[in-house]
C-alpha cells in the first residue's frame, strides 16, 4: 500500500496587503453582489476576472425555481469573458459572498461544478489562473485551479 498526501497551498492576505490591481478586482466582484439574483438562498456571490490584456469582466449568482437551472458567479464571469475573448488568456479570478446584509468573515471557495470550468479554462490556455477569495478578515490566494481540484478530470483523462 502505498500514502499520498495532497496539500493546497494558499497565502493569507489583509484587504491592504494586495495589489492596486487585486484590490479593484476585489472591488468589482463586490460591487456583483448587488447584481445577484438569490431570492431562494439570500446568498449573494459576485466574481470578477482578469484577462491577461487588461480586461476585466464580472458576474454574479442567477438562481431559478428549478435548482440546476441558476448558474453561479464564477461562472457567469468567466463565460462572460471566454465568449468576449476566446483567445485570451485569464489572469485572476475574484469571488464575494454577501449574506444577511454583510460581507463573509471568511472566504468562500468555488463550488464544484465552478471548479470544474475554471480548471478547463487554465488548461485551454496553457496558464495558471490566480485565484483571490473574498472575507473582510482574510484574503485567500490560491496560486492555480488545480490547488482547488488536485484530482481533477480533465482532457487528458478522456485519452487514460
Amino acid at each position: 500500500m502505498e500514502k499520498k498526501t495532497i496539500e493546497t497551498k494558499i497565502t493569507i492576505y489583509t484587504f491592504d496587503e494586495l495589489t492596486e490591481a487585486q484590490q479593484q478586482l476585489i472591488d468589482k466582484a463586490k460591487e456583483q453582489v448587488a447584481k445577484a439574483y438569490a431570492p431562494y438562498s439570500n446568498f449573494h456571490v459576485g466574481a470578477a476576472v482578469e484577462l491577461e490584456n487588461g480586461e476585466i469582466f464580472a458576474g454574479s449568482n442567477q438562481e431559478n425555481s428549478a435548482y440546476p437551472s441558476g448558474l453561479c458567479a464564477e461562472r457567469v464571469a468567466m463565460f462572460y469573458a471566454n465568449a468576449q475573448f476566446p483567445e485570451v488568456a485569464v489572469k485572476t479570478i475574484a469571488i464575494v459572498a454577501h449574506t444577511n446584509n454583510r460581507f463573509l468573515e471568511e472566504p468562500i471557495t468555488p463550488c464544484g461544478s465552478c471548479r470544474q470550468v475554471l480548471l478547463e479554462t487554465e488548461s485551454r490556455f496553457e496558464k495558471n489562473i490566480t485565484v483571490l477569495l473574498y472575507g473582510t478578515k482574510h484574503i485567500y490566494q490560491i496560486d492555480n485551479i488545480k490547488q482547488l481540484l488536485p484530482l481533477c478530470f480533465e482532457k487528458g483523462s478522456l485519452n487514460s
